[in-house]
């Protein structure tokens, strides 16, 4: 970034056009933030990037702050340094204000840097620590939560009226809330808590380990019954906090809302997984909020008809020159050869999916790769395929990998590329989403607003945003077998539909293209419920 442009920043307030009436000042608080370049992994980043705009039209003001993960500092401006207590000495931590992709009105972007803060090999934000989980992880949000705190403190981000937490990687602020001498001042703002995702929680000792709670916060007096998991009570759920002690709790669908607050029956049923009590008690106590995620309808990346294939080679050369994925350097190539075969040939039918290669994603298949087998076999019947585009676990990378081996009409193109995304989203007939479990899913809003039907797993935020047989198709079921059984009928049916009956698959379609899920109504239930504030008086305008 030019020097200009820094000291433009750097002098610039959050809201330079603005009146000097007050207004109400937020807080995001979040690992994840696609509002600034290369900062994020999953949904969590487009709700961070996407709700702080729907507030600043409306005439509010947004700070969002996310760890600089050892890199997003790097073309901001030092706003300002300061200390925190951690590990029983002083931690010196310094605060950034970082360029956003788009410079709004009303918006500040902030990365809390310190080196113990480190990329981790999750899409250069998380760690995989499989021998210990959470244990990099909890430290560097750590002493990010701290940092926080210290910022808020500080005065950096003004009077705050409200501190918008995303999932367990930001509770620790209220830990430090409620629990630490220092941060008293904390008490006196509304702490909003979202659940991204219940069932990654942040689970660690209490003490007797480098990376646990009395490691970084030694001598701080805490209640154990508050802060401990069920299951493990020797250890912090660091989830658990985020439900046991926000103003608000959300979900970011109404059914999910609901599935979460029954006990878990895995594989068969994912509900509140060890927290159902807790989900129970703030909905007692009207603290729980399900409110469903919005998409972004305004400035969409858009791609180029026709270029599906070719993007997919583009990415491929791409990846190929990658040091890190020379391993699978030879299963590249052999996607590639394929591409270029369909290329030449182009298929009749398109299906696909764009997700990480998780559990959460795609049991259905490691559980029963013959369902995936019966799914190609039918497509290859009527000039198919089948574009999956992803990575993840490497079980389920092998899987894969091993499958596209044997079917011609498997495309599983194993890396990331937005524009390839864009290209699949844009060309497909039909976008497969047979997730176990899904809090709110972005993917089946992006595809409908493509007119593409989904056909999906009949739960959480996918049971709230599908209509079987008028914008999509779902299936369900007692058991994973019976789940199985019914996604593989419901996706003959689906495409039996588009070949007997053309109008009604084309009904479909754009019914599903008129179908709107907006942050403007979404955030107008957050001031409502979360945040219990009023919405300014202003007339909203479009988010650019």
């Amino acid at each position: 970034m030019n020097t200009e442009r820094r000291l433009r920043m750097a002098e610039a307030p959050v809201a330079e056009s603005r009146s000097n009436k007050r207004m109400n000042r937020f807080l995001f608080v979040a690992a994840e933030n696609d509002g600034i370049p290369a900062c994020k992994a999953g949904g969590m980043g487009d709700v961070v990037r996407d709700v702080p705009r729907q507030l600043a039209v409306r005439g509010d003001e947004v700070h969002v702050v996310v760890p600089a993960y050892g890199r997003l500092h790097r073309d901001g401006v030092l706003l300002r340094e300061f200390q925190v207590p951690l590990g029983g000495r002083r931690y010196d931590l310094s605060l950034y204000r970082v360029p956003g992709k788009k410079e709004l009105p009303g918006i500040a972007h902030y990365a809390l840097h310190h080196p113990e803060i480190t990329s981790g090999d999750i899409a250069h934000l998380y760690h995989n620590d499989p021998q210990e989980p959470f244990y990099t992880d909890f430290i560097k949000f750590a002493i990010f939560c701290t940092g926080v705190a210290g910022a808020i403190r500080e005065g950096a981000f003004g009077q705050l009226d409200v501190v918008h937490l995303h999932d367990w990687h930001a509770s620790l602020l209220l830990y430090l809330r409620e629990y630490h001498p220092e941060f008293r001042e904390l008490a006196d703002i509304r702490f909003v808590y979202t659940i991204h995702n219940l069932a990654i929680q942040g689970i660690r000792p209490f003490s007797g380990n480098p990376s646990s709670l009395e490691a970084w916060f030694p001598g701080v007096p805490y209640r154990e019954e508050q802060l401990s998991d069920a299951r493990y009570p020797d250890c912090i759920n660091l989830m658990a906090i985020g439900i046991r002690l926000a103003d608000a709790v959300h979900t970011v669908s109404p059914s999910y809302m609901e599935d979460i607050q029954k006990p878990s029956s895995p594989p068969e049923f994912i509900g509140g997984e060890g927290l159902e009590a807790d989900l129970v008690t703030a909905r007692k106590e009207q603290r729980l909020f399900g409110i469903l995620n919005g998409c972004n309808y305004d400035s969409i990346r858009t791609a180029e008809r026709g270029r599906l294939f070719p993007n997919t080679i583009r990415a491929l050369f791409g990846w190929l020159q990658e040091e890190s994925k020379k391993y699978k350097a030879d299963f590249l190539a052999h996607t590639g050869e394929k591409v270029v075969r369909w290329m030449d040939a182009p298929p009749a039918f398109i299906c696909s999916s764009v997700a990480r290669l998780t559990e959460q994603k795609f049991y259905f298949f490691k559980r029963h790769p013959e369902c995936l087998e019966n799914l190609l076999g039918r497509l290859a019947a009527d000039n198919g395929v089948f574009v999956l585009l992803g990575t993840g676990d490497p079980v389920y990378e092998e899987l894969f990998r091993e499958m596209s081996y044997r079917h011609p009409n498997f495309i599983f193109t194993n890396g990331q590329s937005e524009d390839l995304i864009d290209s699949i989203y844009l060309e497909s007939d039909l976008y497969l989403m047979p997730s176990l479990f899904e809090p709110c899913g972005i993917s089946q809003m992006l595809s409908m607003r493509n007119g593409n039907p989904v056909l999906a797993h009949a739960t959480g935020g996918l049971r709230d945003t599908i209509r079987h047989r008028e914008t999509g198709f779902l299936f369900d079921g007692e058991s994973i077998a019976e789940k199985v059984s019914n996604l593989e009928a419901v996706f003959n049916e689906a495409l039996d539909l588009c070949q007997q009956d053309p109008a009604a698959w084309e009904a479909i379609r754009e019914n599903a293209r008129g179908v709107r899920f907006t942050w403007a109504e979404s955030v107008d239930a957050y001031y409502r419920s979360l945040y219990q504030i009023r919405a300014p008086r202003k007339r909203p305008r479009k988010t650019r």
